[in-house]
């Protein structure tokens, strides 16, 4: 099982930067992610239509397409559990105060390090800075710029 963010689940959707190598990798094992990551998922499909990337019927097929993959199992979707918001604060606590990280985020980290992932993939700098406070690997496939 691999552990994606919200940032390679929306190029499992929509053709951003190296969506293809995405979706290659996404189709070489089975996809997890914090539960937390299908409102954040959602959110990013309402982005787009914001941003007028797309039309609001492509907007439609987008969420149904989503709710017909979760029906069927294409995800496993790891909780947020008591555990998951003590690896949170614990991981707060000793945080350099260099260190950009935003609570959403925290809990990709937390939820992939409290199922025992050793490696998160992401597109977000962010996250992926901070991945080893977790005792991650993060890792990014996508080698071109873009909006997610």
């Amino acid at each position: 099982m691999i552990y994606f963010d919200t940032s390679y689940l929306v190029r499992l959707y929509y053709q951003d930067a190296d969506w293809e190598k995405v979706r290659r990798l996404a189709a070489q094992d089975n996809v997890a992610c914090a539960w937390h990551g299908q409102a954040e998922l959602l959110a990013a499909f309402h982005r787009k239509l914001r941003d007028k990337d797309i039309l609001p019927a492509h907007y439609m097929a987008l969420i149904d397409q989503f709710a017909a993959d979760d029906r069927g199992g294409a995800f496993h979707w790891l909780p947020l559990a008591q555990e998951t918001l003590a690896r949170v604060s614990g991981v707060y606590r000793s945080l350099p105060g260099g260190v950009f990280l935003r609570g959403a985020d925290a809990l990709h980290l937390a939820a992939a390090a409290c199922q025992g992932f050793k490696v998160i993939y992401s597109h977000d700098k962010h996250l992926l800075s901070a991945a080893t406070h977790f005792g991650l690997e993060g890792r990014d496939i996508v080698t071109r710029t873009g909006e997610t």
